[in-house]
């Protein structure tokens, strides 16, 4: 497209990470070998969880709904990202990168909507273990995963929406590897008002009010293992929730970073290698922690490796 005062474009242009050709299979290598394990990792957690029926449980049938939302949230972004490097180009198409900001913003609505909902699950496991098989019974798992799908569903599509009726003149440079809202509406040339004031309500929304949830659970959580009288019975109890804890931590303190450089007017490096952490490297850490800390998840890795070989015997 000429320059010129445009009050529409066919394609906006990602900046990246690097402008020096030297760098670009390096970069390719490297983000392809992540998405590769994340895809991998998470994947062989659905597996374990879908094969073994003991963890036909609502924490288990939680964390393979985390998994999948973290398959497709990776998905949204690093494929785009390889292509472009592959390709030497960093055009997206103006339908793409609408498309684009939707799934990402819905994956990352259903990340933070899951781990507040499996907080919210090892707080009843943990403060109300009797009434717990009664409470988290698989009716009300199953409605809070869909109520969870279509707030996220909902929110992004409003937000999609509300970019469509923006304006962008000469300025399509998007400065970063993936089409970020905040980004886009720096360049628009049009009132973005109503599109700042819904995103800090949909920001509250997905942000502020699970991690408010979580904080509360797990408040009430670490309360009822400190009245537990033996030592082993708090590791016990502390064991089950740990991995959880470590996600959550790690989400959030990656998620926080990307929202509070993505409010920077100016081009940050630092905001886009926290952008990384936040779409790549936490996907891709989520199996690791959940399948080293703790036990079933490792047996059920082991039966799904193994089952083959049981399968050619005769007995």
């Amino acid at each position: 497209m000429e320059p010129g005062n445009q009050t529409s474009t066919s394609e906006f242009f990602l900046l990246g990470f690097s402008q020096d050709s030297e760098h670009q299979p390096i970069l390719f290598g490297i983000f392809l070998s992540m998405f590769v394990v994340t895809v991998l990792g998470n994947l062989l957690i659905i597996l374990a969880i879908i094969s073994d029926s003991h963890l036909h449980t609502p924490m288990y049938f939680f964390l393979s709904n985390l998994s999948l939302a973290d398959i497709c949230f990776t998905s949204t972004t690093i494929p785009k990202m390889l292509v472009n490097i592959q390709t030497k180009s960093k055009s997206i198409t103006y339908a793409g990168c609408i498309t684009q900001m939707y799934f990402f913003m819905v994956f990352g609505g259903m990340d933070t909507f899951l781990l507040t909902v499996m907080a919210y699950d090892r707080f009843i496991a943990i403060c109300h273990p009797l009434h717990y098989p009664v409470i988290m019974n698989s009716h009300f798992c199953g409605l809070l995963v869909l109520v969870s799908w279509f707030i996220s569903l909902m929110c992004s599509l409003i937000q999609s929406l509300l970019i469509l009726r923006l304006s962008f003149c000469t300025n399509w440079i998007i400065q970063h590897f993936y089409c970020e809202l905040a980004q886009a509406l720096m360049i628009a040339c049009s009132n973005t008002l109503i599109n700042y004031i819904l995103l800090y309500m949909v920001t509250g929304l997905l942000g502020i009010v699970p991690f408010s949830g979580i904080f509360f659970s797990y408040t009430r959580i670490v309360s009822s293992i400190l009245r537990i009288p033996s030592v082993d019975g708090k590791y016990k109890a502390f064991s089950t929730c740990g991995s959880h804890l470590s996600v959550v931590s790690l989400f959030y303190g990656t998620g926080i970073g990307v929202y509070i450089s993505s409010g920077a007017s100016h081009f940050s490096w630092k905001g886009m290698i926290t952008s990384v952490m936040y779409t790549l490297v936490t996907p891709m850490l989520n199996p690791f922690i959940y399948s080293l800390r703790n036990r079933d998840i490792k047996r059920a890795l082991q039966k799904l490796y193994l089952l083959p070989v049981f399968k050619e015997k005769p007995w």
